[in-house]
């Protein structure tokens, strides 16, 4: 069970990344719909939920292997 405590922390330092990235990417989109288009409200949340979805399904792999290398390298 010594895997755990690293496993948890690996988890807890890539949501604390990839969460912010996501939330980042479909507040983006909102402020760019906003000033670009004259688009209806839900097409603005609709737009804002896929994009912070395909946002968290890109970022989460990527962040999470990068901090699970620098934390396998830094106990070494």
């Amino acid at each position: 069970m010594e895997h755990q405590p690293v496993e948890t922390e690996i988890a807890r330092k890539s949501a604390l990344i990839y969460l912010p990235i996501s939330l980042g990417m479909a507040l983006l989109f909102v402020v760019t719909a906003s000033v670009v288009g004259n688009y209806p409200l839900v097409a603005k949340i609709g737009g804002a939920f896929w994009i912070g979805l395909l946002s968290l399904i890109v970022s989460m792999p990527v962040v999470t292997s990068h901090v699970k290398r620098q934390l396998r390298g830094q106990g070494s």
